[in-house]
């Protein structure tokens, strides 16, 4: 059913009639398409739900290009991002092409469901805006990290669950909590990652949130453990380009205090809920797609 979004998304591009338009989002990479799959195991391969997923990922896309512009990001998922290639104007305009799309798709789709879709873009807007603004001062407020996590993030995948609950007539809620917590949670471990992966598996250099001025979950709690003057250190060190001491230091403090282990428990205790919620719909592949996000490298 997949295969039919990816038709759908292309389908929706063509409509366009734009043939430097089609070869720019050609060099968009696809990625794992998480929340296109959760609107097909839940609403099942009906024309509405591919469409409706369709949506969601060129929403989604959108938002990434308009992400790496923001963060100066020279790869995307490992490749060149498209604003390394055709240049920071050319990927703005296009994730407004994609975002200007979507919406006037979204008129075709239950107006319910085109509510929810709309109001996670607002979200998401509001949630970009709040991590760059973040990204100014380091962050010891975990209630802002996880405020806007969750509208830069956890909204979209919160608001296709709920879409796709929504299309198969199924309760809602449930499936609401479900896409939250899944969306949280992949983000706080993509946090992690950035820390304890390394630079082949990520795409990115090892450290470079912190370099680029996000505070993320683990430096916060870090922060919360460190006497006075580790303190000053690693505020000191906050959005700068950090040499091979620098980082081994931050490496140690996080292994010292454990730090690694207390955000992932976090993470792995909101897919423990999002499991639990599936387990009692009977909906065993949602569960899987659950356990399948918390397995990944670290």
């Amino acid at each position: 059913m997949l295969e039919a979004v990816e038709r759908k998304i292309e389908q929706f591009i063509l409509d366009l009639n734009e043939k430097d338009i089609t070869k720019i989002v050609s060099k968009i990479p696809a990625g794992k398409r998480l929340r296109a799959k959760l609107m097909l195991e839940i609403a099942g391969g009906k024309l509405e739900v591919i469409k409706s997923a369709a949506i969601v990922e060129m929403i989604h896309a959108a938002s990434l290009l308009h992400d790496d512009v923001i963060d100066e990001a020279n790869t995307r998922r490992g490749v060149a991002s498209v604003n390394t290639i055709f240049g920071n104007k050319s990927a703005i305009m296009i994730g407004d092409v994609l975002y200007s799309k979507a919406f006037y798709e979204l008129l075709n789709i239950d107006k319910e469901v085109a509510k929810i879709i709309s109001n996670a873009v607002v979200q998401l807007s509001i949630g970009e805006r709040k991590d760059v603004v973040m990204g100014n001062s380091f962050n010891v407020n975990k209630n802002e990290y996880l405020t806007m996590i969750y509208q830069k993030t956890a909204a979209l995948i919160e608001a296709a669950s709920e879409a796709g609950a929504i299309l198969a007539k199924k309760k809602r809620k449930i499936y609401k909590i479900y896409g939250r917590n899944l969306g949280i949670a992949f983000q706080m471990i993509d946090d992690i990652l950035d820390i304890v992966s390394n630079e082949k598996t990520l795409g990115k250099p090892v450290l470079n949130d912190f370099k680029e001025g996000k505070t993320t979950l683990p430096y916060i709690y870090l922060y919360e453990k460190l006497d006075s003057t580790e303190k000053f250190i690693l505020k000191n060190m906050h959005k700068k380009v950090l040499s091979k001491k620098e980082q081994e230091w931050i490496l140690s403090k996080f292994k010292e205090h454990k730090i690694i282990e207390i955000a992932k428990k976090e993470a792995f205790d909101l897919v423990k809920e999002a499991i639990e919620l599936m387990q009692q719909a009977n909906e065993k592949s949602l569960e899987a797609i659950a356990i399948k996000m918390v397995d990944r490298s670290f």
